[in-house]
């Protein structure tokens, strides 16, 4: 996966401390379908996820990503569920924490394929029932998105 340059950068001055970054999950579907793709770095079959840049809108991020990673265009129709990911520790030993924020998006137009590299398939599943292979988060992070909740889901708070 190719590291954003801003990030990069962040990791020259605080080295492999945590860094807090923000990542969005695109649960795009069309006609009863959800679009999945499997990541090349560690081959799950996972939603389009991303890192928001600096000074981007995270709906825009979504969209954006979405295109890059798998030649798909899509608008954000609502925010489903805001939550922090637990600290990953890669395998250089940097460490970040991710506040996922996860969108109802719709296709707009394009076929899906792996665009830039981050995916090594990409394409349409059926809802019911989703594959096995996708991890309970991301299960999670669908069912919000599916959701027929006009609110965002958040958690914590107590």
């Amino acid at each position: 996966m190719p590291t954003p340059d801003f990030v990069l950068e962040l990791r020259e001055k605080i080295g492999t401390h945590p860094l807090p970054l923000v990542g969005v999950t695109a649960v795009v579907v069309r006609d009863g379908r959800v679009l999945l793709g499997r990541r090349s770095d560690n081959g799950h079959l996972t939603p389009i996820t991303g890192i928001v840049d600096p000074g981007e809108e995270p709906a825009d991020a979504a969209v954006r990503e979405t295109l890059e990673e798998a030649g798909v265009v899509c608008r954000t129709d609502r925010l489903a569920w805001v939550h922090q990911i637990p600290r990953v520790t890669y395998e250089n030993g940097d460490q970040s924490d991710y506040l996922d924020l996860t969108f109802r998006c719709t296709w707009v137009s394009g076929e899906p394929y792996p665009a830039d590299g981050e995916m090594t398939e990409v394409g349409w599943f059926d809802l019911a029932p989703l594959p096995d292979e996708v991890g309970a988060d991301m299960r999670r992070r669908i069912e919000s998105a599916l959701s027929d909740e006009a609110v965002a889901r958040f958690e914590g708070g107590r």
